[in-house]
Order: C-alpha cells, then sequence, then structure tokens
C-alpha cells in the first residue's frame, strides 16, 4: 500500500503554487487516484503534466502536422525522428529547447541543451554526426545580453567539443524582446549503427530495469515545471533547477550505450531528461502498455540525505533508463562499467500498468501510467477568428509613408539623417542579426569527425559526409545530408501564418541552395503565453502555416519541441513576450556531396542570375531594411507562393546536380543588395550587377524580402548548355516563376546600377570589414 506518512501532510495550495499545478488539476488528480495523492506523488504530476512534458495547450494544433511520408520511419512520440536516407542508411535528429535555464544559468543551461539533444539521438541507436543551433538574445547594447550570449556560446562550445559532435551550423538573431528570454534552440543529427531502431516503450514483464550513466543529485529537481513559467525577477532563485553537465561521461555514455544496443540485449532506453526519472519510467511504462516498480535506494546518489521526491525530480545529467534482457544483464553491466559508469538495477517492468517507487522498504508513490503520461489534461482556449486589431492597422501600411528618395538618397526614420545606397548597405551588414557570426562559429569545433563539407557560415546549409554509396563505386562517391535552422520572427511577429509558411520554405530553400533535395523537418515552437487570446492564436496559426507549407513541400514534420511562457517580467511586473519563433530545423539529402555548392562566388566573369516567384511579390514591408534602418516593425510580411517556391527549388537543384551552377544564395535579411554582398564577401571577389526594373522605387529593389529569390552563379564555361536547359526546364513552371541574368562577377567593388544609374559602388573590402567586425566590437 501507499505510504501515509508525513509524505502526505503538506500545504495543498503552496504545494500546488510549487508545482505549477491548479486547484482543477488537483481535483483531477486525486479523482484518477481515488484518493489525495501524497506530496512526492504531487511532484511528478506536477512536472508530467507541465507543458514541457505533455503539451497541455499544443497538443490539439501538433494533430494537424503532417507526420508520415516515404521516407519516414519514425515519427512523433519517439525520442526523435528517423528517416531513410538511402543506401541502407537511417538519419535520426530532433530539435529541442533549453530557454529559462539558460536565461538564469547561460553556460550550464546552454551545455546540457547540448548533452540533453544528443541522448535523444544516440537513445534511439544512432551515432550523433552534427550539431547545429538556433540563438535568440536581446540587443547588444545592453552588457546583461552580451552576458547571455557569452555564456550561451561557451556552454554550447564546451560541451560540443568535449564530446567530439562537430557543431556545423545555426543561426543568431538579436531583438529586444528576448533581452529577458532568451531562446537556445539546438538540434542533433546521428546515424542509426543498430540493426534495429531502439525505441522506449517496456517489454517483457519481469525484465530488469537498469540505470546506467551519472549519478542522480539534487540538481535540475522540478526543471519541466520551471520551463513551463515565465520568468522573472525572481527566476534566479530557481538556479538549482538548472542542471549541471558533464560531456566526458556523456561520451563514455554515447559508446558504452551504442555497444550494448547492437548485441540486441536492450529492448528499450530512454534518457532521464526533462522530470528525469519520473518522465523515464512513466514513458516507458505507457509506451509499451506495461508497468515499472522502481526502488529508489538502489539509485546510485551522489548525496546521503535525498528524498524520493528529489530522487524523482532531478534532472541530473548523463543518465539512462534501460529494460534489458534478463540472462545477459551481468554482461551489459560489466559492459558500461568498463566506461566507467554506474550501472544499477533499481526495479523491473510489471504486468500492472502502474508505476510504483519504493524507498526504504515503503512505497512512496503509485499511479497508474493513464493518469501519469498516457491521458494528460488538455487546455482547450478559444482561438480569436480575426487577426488583432493592432496588426491589421499594421498590415495596411505601404512604402508610400517612406521618406521620398531624392539623389539616390533616402532620409532614415530612425536618425533623420539622409543616406546613400552604398552607405545603408554598410549600415545593414553591421546589423549583428545579419552580420557575420564568424565570433561565434570560431568557438565551436565543426571539423571533428571529418565529415563537415562547409565551414559554418560558406553555405546556406550545413553538409555532412556520409559513409560510401557502395564500396565497390569505382568514383569513390560519399553521399549527405544537408540540415538548416530558420526562422524571421519579425515576419511571425506580423504574420503568425505567413511567417511559418515563409520559415519553413526559407529552410528548404537553404537546403536546396547546397543542392541537397529536402525530406523532413523538425521544430521547436517558441511563444510567450498561450493564456492570452493573442498568444494563442500566434501559436495556431503558426502551426496552420507550418502545416500548410509541409504538406506543399512534401516535408513532413518528425517530431520536434514545444516551449511556451517565453516571456518576462520587469520589476514593475510588466509582462514582455518574446517575438514568436517557430524554428525550423530541415534535412535533406544529397547523393553526392562533390557536386554540392557554397554560397561565395566562384569566377571572375562567371555569370549571376536570379530565380524567383512572380506570384510570390518581394516587399520591404516588415523587412530588416525597415527595421534597422527607419525602426519600423510594420507592414504585412509578402505571401509565399508555396508551388512557384517548389519549382525554383527544384530547378536550382536540378541544375546543381549538372554542374551549371557554381555558387548560390537565397535572399532573405536585408534583401538583393546584402545578399549580394554576403556573396562578395565569402568569396572576396566583387559583382557588377544591372537592374533593369521600372516604377519601383530604388530601396525596394535594393532591400525588399520575399519572393522565393536565390542568387546563383553559372560557370561561363557552362553558360550555353545552362541556357538550352533553362529553356526546357521553363516549360514546367511557365510565367509562374522567372530566371533572369542580372551581372557577372568582378574583381573588387559590388557595383549595383539601375538603368544605367549607379545606386552602389563599394570596394569588397569595405563590405568585408563591415560584416566581420560587428559582433566582435561589441565586446
Amino acid at each position: 500500500m501507499i505510504d501515509s506518512s508525513s509524505n502526505n501532510t503538506y500545504d495543498v495550495n503552496e504545494s500546488l503554487k510549487v508545482e505549477n499545478l491548479t486547484r482543477d488539476d488537483y481535483e483531477e488528480i486525486c479523482k484518477r487516484l481515488g484518493r489525495k495523492p501524497n506530496r512526492t506523488e504531487l511532484g511528478m504530476f506536477g512536472v508530467m503534466w507541465s507543458e514541457h512534458c505533455c503539451y497541455r495547450n499544443s497538443k490539439p494544433l501538433l494533430a494537424n502536422f503532417p507526420t508520415t511520408g516515404k521516407n519516414v520511419l519514425v515519427g512523433p512520440g519517439e525520442n526523435a525522428g528517423v528517416i531513410d536516407v538511402g543506401n541502407d542508411q537511417k538519419l535520426v535528429f530532433k530539435i529541442e529547447s533549453h530557454n529559462h535555464p539558460s536565461a538564469i544559468e547561460p553556460f550550464q543551461g546552454a551545455a546540457t541543451g547540448v548533452g540533453g539533444i544528443l541522448r535523444d539521438i544516440f537513445t534511439m541507436g544512432a551515432r550523433p554526426i552534427a550539431v547545429l543551433n538556433s540563438l535568440r538574445f536581446g540587443n547588444l547594447d545592453k552588457l546583461s545580453n552580451i552576458s547571455l550570449l557569452r555564456g550561451v556560446v561557451s556552454g554550447i562550445s564546451h560541451y560540443g567539443n568535449c564530446v567530439g559532435v562537430p557543431t556545423v551550423g545555426g543561426e543568431i538573431d538579436f531583438d529586444d524582446s528576448y533581452s529577458g528570454n532568451p531562446l537556445v534552440n539546438v538540434m542533433a543529427l546521428g546515424l542509426l549503427e543498430t540493426d534495429e531502431i531502439v525505441c522506449s516503450g517496456a517489454k517483457e514483464v519481469g525484465s530488469p530495469v537498469l540505470y546506467v550513466g551519472n549519478t542522480t543529485g539534487k540538481d535540475g529537481v522540478g526543471g519541466a515545471s520551471f520551463a513551463s513559467s515565465e520568468l522573472n525577477t525572481n527566476s534566479l532563485d530557481n538556479r538549482p533547477a538548472v542542471q549541471v553537465g558533464d560531456p566526458f561521461i556523456e561520451k563514455s555514455l554515447i559508446e558504452a550505450c551504442l555497444d550494448a544496443f547492437k548485441t540486441g540485449d536492450v529492448l528499450s532506453a530512454q534518457d532521464m531528461g526533462a522530470a528525469g526519472l519520473t518522465c523515464s519510467s512513466a514513458e516507458m511504462a505507457a509506451n509499451g502498455s506495461l508497468g515499472i516498480s522502481i526502488n529508489l535506494d538502489l539509485v546510485p546518489a551522489r548525496e546521503n540525505d535525498m528524498s524520493a521526491y528529489q530522487y524523482l525530480l532531478s534532472e541530473s545529467q548523463e543518465r539512462m533508463l534501460l529494460v534489458v534482457k534478463e540472462e545477459k544483464l551481468n554482461t551489459l553491466i560489466n559492459q558500461f562499467k568498463k566506461w566507467g559508469l554506474f550501472a544499477n538495477v533499481i526495479g523491473e517492468v510489471i504486468s500492472r500498468k502502474e508505476v510504483i517507487i519504493s524507498q526504504k522498504n515503503q512505497i512512496v508513490a503509485q499511479i497508474p501510467t493513464s493518469a501519469l503520461s498516457d491521458e494528460t489534461p488538455i487546455n482547450i482556449h478559444n482561438i480569436i477568428k480575426e487577426p488583432p486589431i493592432h496588426l491589421l492597422e499594421k498590415w495596411e501600411w505601404t512604402e508610400e509613408e517612406l521618406p521620398a528618395i531624392s539623389e539616390n538618397k533616402i532620409l532614415s526614420l530612425k536618425d533623420q539623417q539622409k543616406y546613400s545606397f552604398s552607405e545603408i548597405i554598410l549600415k545593414l551588414l553591421s546589423n549583428p542579426s545579419i552580420a557575420s557570426k564568424s565570433w561565434v562559429y570560431r568557438q565551436y569545433d565543426s571539423q571533428v569527425q571529418s565529415n563537415t563539407v562547409f565551414k559554418p557560415g560558406d553555405a546556406d546549409a550545413a553538409l555532412i559526409r556520409l559513409r560510401r554509396q557502395d564500396e565497390k563505386n569505382k568514383n569513390n562517391e560519399f553521399s549527405g545530408v544537408a540540415a538548416s535552422v530558420d526562422c524571421n520572427s519579425r515576419w511571425v511577429l506580423l504574420d503568425p501564418y505567413r511567417g511559418s509558411i515563409a520559415a519553413v520554405a526559407e529552410s528548404a530553400r537553404n537546403v536546396s541552395c547546397v543542392g541537397a533535395q529536402p525530406i523532413a523537418i523538425t521544430n521547436n515552437l517558441n511563444f510567450s503565453s498561450p493564456e492570452t487570446e493573442i498568444g494563442y492564436w500566434q501559436l495556431s496559426s503558426a502551426c496552420d502555416g507550418i502545416s500548410k507549407a509541409c504538406i506543399a513541400l512534401e516535408t513532413p514534420v518528425t517530431g520536434g519541441n514545444v516551449s511556451l511562457y517565453n516571456e518576462s517580467k520587469n520589476q514593475n511586473n510588466q509582462v514582455t513576450p518574446i517575438n514568436p519563433t517557430p524554428v525550423i530545423g530541415m534535412v535533406g539529402t544529397i547523393k553526392n556531396v562533390d557536386k554540392a555548392i557554397s554560397s561565395g562566388w566562384k569566377n571572375i566573369n562567371d555569370q549571376i542570375w536570379i530565380i524567383g516567384s512572380n506570384a510570390s511579390e518581394s516587399s520591404i514591408a516588415a523587412s530588416s531594411y525597415l527595421e534597422y534602418f527607419h525602426d519600423l516593425v510594420t507592414g504585412r510580411p509578402p505571401k509565399i507562393h508555396l508551388q512557384d517556391e517548389k519549382y525554383c527549388q527544384s530547378f536550382l537543384r536540378d541544375s546543381i546536380q549538372k554542374n551549371y551552377i557554381a555558387s548560390s544564395h537565397d535572399v532573405s535579411d536585408g534583401g538583393l543588395a546584402v545578399a549580394l554582398s554576403e556573396c562578395c564577401i565569402l568569396s572576396s571577389k566583387g559583382a557588377y550587377i544591372q537592374l533593369e526594373e521600372k516604377n519601383a522605387r530604388q530601396d525596394n529593389l535594393l532591400f525588399s524580402e520575399g519572393g522565393s529569390r536565390i542568387l546563383f552563379s553559372v560557370n561561363k564555361k557552362e553558360e550555353q548548355n545552362f541556357l538550352n536547359f533553362l529553356e526546357i526546364k521553363s516549360k514546367d513552371f511557365g510565367r509562374n516563376v522567372y530566371v533572369k541574368k542580372i551581372g557577372f562577377v568582378s574583381e573588387h567593388n559590388l557595383d549595383i546600377t539601375l538603368q544605367d544609374q549607379t545606386l552602389c559602388n563599394l570596394r569588397v573590402d569595405e563590405l568585408t570589414e563591415k560584416f566581420n567586425n560587428s559582433i566582435s566590437n561589441c565586446f
């Protein structure tokens, strides 16, 4: 029977506040148990019923995502998604957030974010091969934001570098909305090394439950509940809820687990991440439609005085829970101990569908798995039918409201000074959100494992070389996996539906720009409180946009993460929500990595072309130019025509495979002028560009965003072959897509003209200086 000692005597209202549960939750718990929960059980419900663990606010929205496809082997519900990437290779990948921990303890918060996502990957039987990250901070004019940036980057580099997994790419954006609540999203990829995918559901009644890895301490207690609440001036008191990681133990755990999985003697596996032992045991039991009994006295402890509550809610890092074959138990234990890891039998699989926890010869928790994990409560929210009035008003904005252009100069509404277009380009390149992130990338080991094709920042997507396609292949060709993480949160703020469609489209476009075929996505939905009308409408609209784009682009969702309550309170109790930020992690495949291309120009006199959608108009509404130069966050983001997007990307990939294209780069933040500048900077070569458009403002031509546009250069020797190919392919996309030559690669300058009128003349070294030093100059 359940222990009814002092563990059952507690202040209910105060405890509910600690566990972030409501009175209605408490009544429901009592109903499900048929009795009042003791304090330990209440803590277990607190973490398992948190948004972080059960998606109680978002589950109905996530159910609408497309999750199946010809390449999808495992979709949402397991530790990570799995897709077939050809040649008997299976890719495991996922993205997760560690936002709240990083806000109060940036180094450990970010480091353990890396460790946690790596465990999701190797728990499935895959060797981690790459990490990417998507980071958001407040503007760097505040010392607190600089400190957060330093701490997070140090944490990511420390853990990733020590564990031996390359950090191959990502994105960083800066906006004041993130000042009190930075975002740290980490994506990891791995290649399956086991014959079968290792799943989490417990199997075979009587099988031992084996605890392996690090010891359990008091760090991270209640981390899941903490991650499901807003940050405020008292959040520093939650530092004990931040875990402490050890990448060297993680490295041993990777090798030991993969060795054990390959024997076939491990029946199921689950890492101890959010909610620790509570979540891992409950999910294994629920996913296997069985039960689990655990004896806490057998758990390797870091401290002697730990309560059942602390054991169960600790989020100490580098720990795994395995269900193993009984006859192979001793062999497996010895194998883990060889790696210097703890390996203790702490329980067994039982037929009764309950999680039963004992300590000191007493049952301290006994909960049906359905109550704890399967049938978690869902919060139903009303969705407003029309966009908020303040957005409708912003959507009315037009470029006619900007100052007139006179003598190729325009007045900045930000500082009331006039600037030439050359000066504006340099300003945009110095915007930390656009500028080079080399200060960050230099701290990451991107080359460990020796399979990284492009250095971070050199191409629109990261590219990882896989094993040889065919051992008998005389051409010695290697296939590859491309990956990109993307989100323009300004677009999502101004139109969550269009902005989220654009996030999926841009992520796919980046993968296509290196020559890879987009296959599937994982997503990290970072939003503010769903309890406000606008907050839930933003989340719902974003999910609708992601679904539409994924269906159109045939890139199903294999899993991901939801992080809500990303908002902060100041000392005056004013709430600042983050910009809604649905980060898309896209993966794609390429048959031969030798055909992949990067962003910088390759040869002097190569022809420069652009492809884009006629239906998807580009605009300076919602643009970086409007925000950074005019201090305006307004206008409606341009619509993405998804069928045209597919045409553009398909044409680009086909041209790359035929070796017609030497370089490619998508037109995104900062528009055409910034994209051209980046190609020049990456290659140390110039460009001569002739624009012919009539009846358009010059700043629109230079800085507009959208339109599914991609810049690419064609090798002069391949130009005729390319033109012949273009003539054939243009019959497929007709008038929906335009492909036109706009210039050629030159030596030292970026020259942009409009009908023989010079708009820009800048030396490449000027561009490079502004672009490369913007972030480092903030320190």
